[in-house]
């Protein structure tokens, strides 16, 4: 946020000056602006610097300071920081364990969430990739109407990544 020239700061010598109704008084002198804002007990606040001539408005400071603060907090609470969240699978599990690790993964997609798949392969399994491949195929066809894949399934040493992210 920006800090904004109040009052005796304003050093220029003419201003065009909008009322704390929001009506336009003109352009005038600085120290009849700074009067007419004296006269109302609010203050002369500066809004467009860098117009021809700057452009001032009369209008409570601490007021407005608060109310863009606010207006500062509502679009942080609206915004969503993305995680990448991760799934551990292994080439050879049990149908129930591949749902319940496939609605976790769902319900991870519809918090907007990505979602990294890893599968480890140990000892033997090592020359079974071809089932893990196929294990994440069958996971990248169940997750397709929520997701898309980011990065397709590679393998790095004994482990195989893929990355997806909701749609």
């Amino acid at each position: 946020m920006r800090e904004h020239r109040i009052n005796d700061r304003i050093r220029v010598p003419e201003v065009r000056v909008i009322g704390s109704d929001g009506s336009q008084l003109g352009i005038l002198e600085i120290k009849q602006a700074l009067r007419t804002a004296e006269d109302q007990g609010l203050d002369l606040v500066e809004i467009a610097p860098e117009a021809q001539p700057p452009v001032c408005k009369i209008i409570d400071y601490g007021k407005f300071i608060y109310a863009q603060e606010k207006k500062l907090r509502e679009s942080r609470k609206k915004q969503h920081q993305t995680r990448v969240k991760e799934m551990r699978f292994g080439p050879q599990m049990a149908e129930h364990d591949y749902q319940f690790k496939l609605n976790l993964v769902k319900d991870f997609l519809t918090n907007r969430d990505k979602v990294k798949i890893s599968m480890r392969f140990r000892g033997r399994q090592m020359n079974h990739i071809d089932l893990g491949r196929k294990l994440m195929e069958r996971f990248v066809q169940d997750v397709t109407p929520l997701a898309t894949v980011e990065s397709q399934p590679r393998m790095e040493g004994r482990v195989m990544h893929m990355l997806i992210s909701p749609k």
